[in-house]
């Protein structure tokens, strides 16, 4: 694969980015997908500052390539993660969940790359006039915390690469070389695959939670809680719950209550299938195993490969 924006800009083989999924991106699996050519991201949203900094020295350790850190705009101690970030010379960050303005510039004075998730055409042009160096545009398809409009991958990156003129990447119901080729198609410099990577060796996710991903099915995920924060989850005794407060007519109040704390972690990394927050991608329906996170890397590519020579195919011929 020749080298396009998103290789050129963070200095990686393959335009294969891992998302920074809270309780499954540890330094672990964001080496092992540097290692493997693509762009590993340690997810910081769900650890305290000094959980990271032993994870951005692990992950250094563990690699000699390019990798980033997730950044959510929400953290309580998002100033010091950024202290962090910057002693230790991270190369690149992805911010999400806020206003891209707010720090785009001091980390770039830093020299560092910056990159801002996005799930509409506004906050797309929005993060470009904030002067980042790219965006992820976030289809609804996507598991975990997510846009509220439920705008799809397939119409979302059409409609922001139109008005984009900085890198874009797609995410959101990605898990494939033939999905890949289709974002790519649609426009995207590269792709941000999350929920594959849960079903990795590397992830730090429970193996109760890796299990049940691998069983979850067509319908089996549902956008919900968009008062608070919309995410998607799998249809868990949890999950049925809020579905029965809504049915109650439930205040936001009721809902913050019923959320409790500590729900993603419950459900996540401590494998409460029940109980916990279990967030992935409705692109679980079609994961069936879990393999080391290079194999899942090379077999993207060799998937991506063959649809691109498979456009030759006569079914295309009209």
């Amino acid at each position: 694969m020749e080298t396009n924006k998103i290789t050129q800009l963070f200095g990686i083989k393959y335009p294969i980015i891992q998302a920074g999924m809270i309780w499954c991106s540890g330094w672990e699996l964001a080496s092992a997908v540097s290692n493997a050519g693509g762009l590993g991201i340690i997810g910081s949203g769900s650890m305290y500052p000094n959980i990271l900094d032993e994870h951005i020295q692990k992950c250094k350790a563990a690699t000699n390539q390019p990798f980033a850190v997730n950044l959510p705009m929400i953290y309580p101690d998002i100033d010091k993660h950024i202290e962090t970030i910057i002693k230790h010379k991270v190369p690149i960050v992805f911010t999400s969940a806020g206003n891209p303005k707010t720090y785009t510039n001091y980390l770039k004075e830093k020299g560092i790359t910056v990159v801002h998730v996005v799930s509409s055409l506004k906050f797309a042009l929005k993060s470009q006039d904030a002067g980042v160096d790219a965006v992820v545009a976030e289809g609804f398809e996507a598991g975990g915390h997510n846009g509220i409009d439920e705008t799809t991958t397939l119409t979302l990156i059409p409609m922001i690469k139109k008005q984009l003129s900085i890198p874009l990447i797609a995410a959101g119901g990605i898990a494939t070389g033939a999905g890949m080729l289709a974002a790519m198609v649609l426009g995207a410099d590269g792709v941000q695959i999350g929920s594959r990577f849960v079903a990795s060796n590397e992830s730090s996710a429970h193996d109760n939670f890796k299990q049940t991903v691998l069983k979850t099915g067509d319908g089996g995920t549902k956008l919900t809680l968009k008062e608070l924060t919309p995410v998607r989850l799998i249809k868990n005794d949890f999950f049925h719950r809020v579905e029965e407060a809504y049915a109650n007519d439930a205040s936001n109040e009721d809902l913050k209550n019923l959320l409790g704390r500590g729900r993603a972690k419950k459900g996540m990394f401590e494998g409460d299938l029940s109980e916990g927050e279990l967030e992935i991608g409705q692109v679980a329906g079609i994961i069936n195993e879990i393999k080391p996170a290079a194999d899942i890397v090379n077999e993207i590519l060799q998937e991506f490969r063959m649809e691109k020579e498979n456009l030759n195919n006569p079914k295309y011929n009209f």
